[in-house]
């Protein structure tokens, strides 16, 4: 028992980083979300990312700490990460579709619940949005059916919001020539 007692230690502070640092994590995004005016599922989808980039290191630290050697370690994560290259690579959209729900979690004025018509010539979307996941935004259309549009598609369109419960009219302009 001797032998594993430095092992267990380290594993107890290596849970409780995590923890404490999901915690810290946890209440500075829902900081900024108050900050910028941003809606809870958008907090939400922030709140994944940093989860699973914080229990990768976790478990990784873990596996160092309990005798996977280095070489061994770095030999499946070096495969891994080939392995998603060549994914990555024959499929590049995937990486532009989380930046893209990054995006429009930060900076798009359209949220769930809004209604929104999408200008597209081949398929023109009207609809009201009900999820913004990592690598889709969900609208729902007057029929009921779930059309998904590509997080990276979505934030390329032209888009009306439609905000609930007003009626938006542009003013005009008292210049006839503008």
């Amino acid at each position: 028992m001797e032998e594993y007692t430095l092992h267990i230690i380290e594993t107890a502070i290596i849970i409780f980083s995590y923890i404490v640092l999901k915690y810290i994590t946890k209440k500075a995004t829902n900081k900024a979300a108050l900050k910028f005016s941003k809606s809870k599922t958008r907090v939400k989808i922030i709140k994944k990312i940093i989860h699973l980039i914080l229990m990768a290191i976790s478990v990784t630290l873990l596996l160092l700490i309990w005798g996977v050697e280095q070489s061994e370690l770095m030999f499946f994560v070096t495969s891994l990460l080939t392995v998603l290259g060549i994914a990555f690579f024959a499929q590049w959209s995937i990486i532009s579709n989380i930046t893209a729900t990054l995006i429009i979690f930060f900076n798009h004025p359209a949220k769930i619940g809004d209604k929104i018509e999408i200008f597209d010539v081949d398929h023109p979307v009207v609809g009201r949005i009900s999820d913004v996941g990592i690598f889709f935004v969900t609208v729902k259309n007057s029929e009921g059916a779930l059309i998904t549009i590509p997080s990276n598609l979505f934030i390329q369109k032209m888009i009306v919001r439609r905000e609930v419960g007003r009626n938006l009219k542009l003013k005009e302009s008292p210049n006839p020539k503008d």
